[in-house]
């Protein structure tokens, strides 16, 4: 009962997320666009009363009109419309599962006794303390010195990150180890919102409420926070969906595979804001698509330099496969799963009947030998000459007789 509890939170929590999720972003790349196709207004008496961009859109059969003041309006409008919520609540729905998911089943999502001997305490305070000091160092650089310069600051950012995806991966299981990668840039981008950006915002309505000139250095340091969260966007989207590939974590360099798609996030990111502005050069994409081809053809699988010469033959080494798929593999991908924590076979993959071992072939191949992701953790202690055996039965034919 308790596994088919978690299982429904598991899903609503990922629903949530997903939705407000999509509401933050949504707003987030909408609000980049507009303020980047602003132009100066056509009509004197907008310039005169302070507008000092406009854009006309058209949208679900109808014309609309969005203005931007240069510093306040001249009275402070009823209602005037927040955008907060979206961020704070996929943050928390974001903090659910992973408390749900990587803390509470540390043992098999979170601790890979092969990566670091950790007691699920001791991952779960490292995990933790990841996302708050993350952040705090972050904000300390972006107010040191170096923020008042753009790229050098950018610069100590990704270092600073890559350095986290470096320490990450070599501390918890590589799915542990994304998902908390992303979880610090997502912890930083809505405390970005909440102590960097809300403030601004919050001084520009008292200003206009008060009749003064506003403070402009926090609206400054907002726009600077803001284009950092949009450049953030990408590289968590990827760790979002990354636990569905093992072939990226469960590599042996998936720190550097982590870094490398997250900078091509980021670059692809850039040529879009650069579009925005009519700009576009190809660089970054082209630079992005060069990351993004060179992992795609580090990882890709290495042919075998010669034909298979074992001595045993696919029927031959199939019953001993079957006892290791039944030994290490069937207690997760079974149609009924008897591993805790499991109700229903990961992705579908029941791996029961002989039929069904030799469907998977590929899969079983490619995640127990090839990046050795499987069994999650090592749950089931698979032991290297298991792997080996397996790696024989699917060079010689993958087949029962």
């Amino acid at each position: 009962m308790e596994a088919y509890i978690v299982d429904w939170l598991n899903l609503f929590g990922r629903w949530l997320h997903l939705i407000t999720g999509i509401a933050w972003i949504g707003a987030s790349f909408y609000f980049v666009w507009l303020d980047n196709h602003l132009l100066p207004p056509r009509a004197t008496a907008d310039s005169e009363r302070g507008i000092g961009g406009e854009l006309w859109a058209v949208h679900g059969g109808g014309f609309y009109q969005a203005q931007k003041f240069t510093l306040t309006p001249p009275s402070l409008p009823e209602p005037l419309h927040w955008f907060k919520w979206e961020a704070y609540w996929t943050w928390m729905s974001g903090m659910f599962l992973l408390a749900l998911i990587y803390w509470y089943g540390a043992e098999i999502y979170l601790i890979d006794p092969n990566v670091a001997e950790l007691s699920k305490a001791m991952a779960i305070v490292i995990g933790a303390g990841t996302l708050a000091g993350g952040w705090v160092l972050y904000d300390m650089l972006c107010k040191s010195p170096l923020g008042r310069d753009d790229r050098k600051l950018a610069g100590m950012v990704f270092l600073f990150v890559s350095m986290v995806a470096f320490a990450l991966c070599h501390v918890f299981s590589g799915r542990g180890a994304y998902i908390h990668f992303g979880g610090m840039l997502g912890t930083i981008m809505v405390a970005n919102v909440f102590f960097v950006i809300m403030p601004a915002q919050r001084e520009l309505v008292a200003a206009c409420a008060e009749g003064r000139a506003p403070d402009p250095t926090p609206g400054l340091n907002a726009k600077q926070r803001s284009v950092h969260n949009t450049y953030f966007t990408l590289p968590v989207l990827f760790v979002m969906v990354s636990n569905h590939y093992a072939g990226t974590y469960g590599h042996a360099y998936n720190w550097l595979i982590l870094i490398a798609i997250s900078l091509a996030g980021a670059l692809i990111r850039v040529w879009f804001v650069q579009r925005h502005f009519g700009k576009s050069g190809p660089l970054p994409l082209l630079g992005a698509g060069l990351i993004l081809l060179a992992v795609v053809v580090a990882l890709a699988p290495r042919p075998e330099s010669t034909a298979y010469t074992g001595v045993r033959s696919s029927a031959q080494l199939f019953g001993e496969v079957r006892g290791i798929i039944a030994d290490r593999c069937s207690s997760c991908h079974a149609a009924e799963p008897s591993q805790s924590g499991f109700t229903a076979p990961p992705k579908g993959v029941v791996l029961e009947s002989d039929l069904d071992i030799v469907n998977q072939a590929v899969s079983i191949h490619q995640q127990s030998v090839v990046s050795k992701a499987m069994p999650i953790a090592n749950l089931t202690q698979m032991t290297d000459a298991e792997r080996a055996l397996v790696d024989e039965w699917f060079r010689s034919g993958a087949k029962t007789e």
